[in-house]
Order: C-alpha cells, then sequence, then structure tokens
C-alpha cells in the first residue's frame, strides 16, 4: 500500500510541474506566433489581365496594355483614353518579396510602384506610390546627377550601387523586397543587389523632404496599397510576374 501512495505521489507532482513551467509555455507561444512568408502566387495570366486593372478606369475607357503568351505590354502610340493609363493590382500588399522579368524599347521609361492609393483625391499613381525605376539607361549614362533617376533607383531619392541594366530590347529581371516590419527595401537588378533603402523613420522622411515629392502630402504615407506598373512614351513588357506576402 505504501509503495502505491508513493508512486501516485510522485505523478501527481510531475504533472503539476510540467503544467507550470514557464520555459513549454514560452516556446510553444514562440511556434504559435511565428511568421512564415507565403507562397509564390503567379501575377501574370496567360492571356488577360485579371487580377489588375487601369487605375481609376471606371468607365473603361482607358486602354494601351495587351496580353500575350503571359506578357503583359503597354504601347503608348495605341493607348486611348483621357488620364493615367498605370496598371495597378486589383489586390493591395504591405509586407511582400515580388519578381518579374521587364523590357522597353530605346528610349522608354516605366516603372515598379507600391502602396499606390487609387482614392479620388490622387489622379496618378506616382502621387502616393514609391517607384523603382525602369528607364533605357543609356539616357542616364555618365550622368552622374542623374543617377538618382536611373534603373534600379528609388526614383529621385537613392541612386542604384550599380548599373546592371541590360540594352533596350532585352530582358531585365527585378526581384524587390518591401517589408515595413523590418523597415527594409532593396532591389536586386540581374542577380545583385543594387539598392537597399529604409520604409519610413527619420532617413526616409529626409530623403523625401530632399526630393520632387516634397510637397505631395500623400506620397509614401500608404503601407497597405495596390502595386503599380507605370504607364509612360514608349513600348514597355512586363512577364513572369510573381509575388509573396510576408
Amino acid at each position: 500500500m505504501n509503495n502505491i501512495r508513493i508512486l501516485t505521489l510522485c505523478f501527481a507532482t510531475l504533472f503539476f510541474s510540467c503544467q507550470n513551467n514557464p520555459k513549454k509555455n514560452a516556446n510553444s507561444t514562440t511556434v504559435e506566433t511565428e511568421k512564415v512568408p507565403g507562397e509564390w502566387v503567379d501575377m501574370s495570366p496567360m492571356s488577360s489581365l485579371d487580377g489588375w486593372h487601369i487605375y481609376q478606369n471606371e468607365s473603361g475607357q482607358k486602354t494601351g496594355w495587351i496580353v500575350s503568351e503571359g506578357v503583359f505590354t503597354y504601347d503608348s502610340d495605341k493607348a486611348q483614353g483621357d488620364g493615367n493609363k498605370s496598371l495597378i493590382s486589383d489586390e493591395k500588399f504591405t509586407n511582400f518579396e515580388i519578381k518579374c522579368y521587364w523590357k522597353l524599347s530605346p528610349n522608354s521609361n516605366s516603372g515598379f510602384m507600391w502602396g499606390v492609393n487609387e482614392s479620388k483625391d490622387y489622379d496618378a499613381p506616382y502621387l502616393t506610390g514609391p517607384e523603382i525605376q525602369i528607364i533605357d539607361a543609356d539616357i542616364y549614362a555618365g550622368d552622374e546627377k542623374n543617377q538618382i533617376h536611373t534603373t534600379g533607383s528609388l526614383y529621385d531619392m537613392i541612386a542604384p550601387d550599380h548599373v546592371m541594366a541590360k540594352p533596350a530590347g532585352e530582358w531585365n529581371s527585378y526581384h524587390i523586397v518591401i517589408n515595413h516590419e523590418e523597415n527594409k527595401g532593396t532591389v536586386n537588378h540581374n542577380g545583385m543587389i543594387i539598392n537597399r533603402f529604409p520604409l519610413h523613420g527619420t532617413e526616409w522622411d529626409e530623403m523625401i523632404e530632399n526630393s520632387k515629392f516634397k510637397d505631395m502630402s500623400g506620397f509614401g504615407k500608404f503601407k497597405e496599397g495596390h502595386l503599380c506598373l507605370q504607364d509612360h512614351p514608349g513600348v514597355i513588357s512586363y512577364k513572369n510576374i510573381k509575388i509573396r506576402k510576408l
């Protein structure tokens, strides 16, 4: 009988010890709250613009974008309708990484933006969305003052470390990370990280103050917003657009 009482007491002690072990609870909570990046999602359908629309195009009168075998192409000479014709995502994003390929005709210009707000308070995406520049790099080749406007720049704010652009007419790759929680943005262009920048805070505010955007009250203010492929004179194409949420 005494042996049974001793065994019962041991089991009871072990049970309550496990229940009150703070280390176990802490580890369990860490696993439950850990954030895991989402799956990569294809954003370039083969034959439609599903998932995208032209900025503020409720009337459907704006045109200029076509899709062929998964390639999105904007041709300014064929575009119709008044106002900005940039292509923006239906969905809004906050923290993400995105990959895509792009190419442009000589002397053409475009850009990738995030944090775009489509309200009627703003008649163009650049009034709210920061831009990673896409442009024929020959335009600013050797022009030190305009490296903040060349391919791979955070437009009018930070120049790229290196200019990795291929000639107009050839495909280039971008891998862009926007992470507000880590306050970090990066641009990988053709296999090399060529730009790094904060997304908020004192340094971010100073960059805006020293740029053309300083008097734009909505610029860079929206952590959650649409993605944007910018319209501009010329011909610009995008393909293999893939994104995952962070």
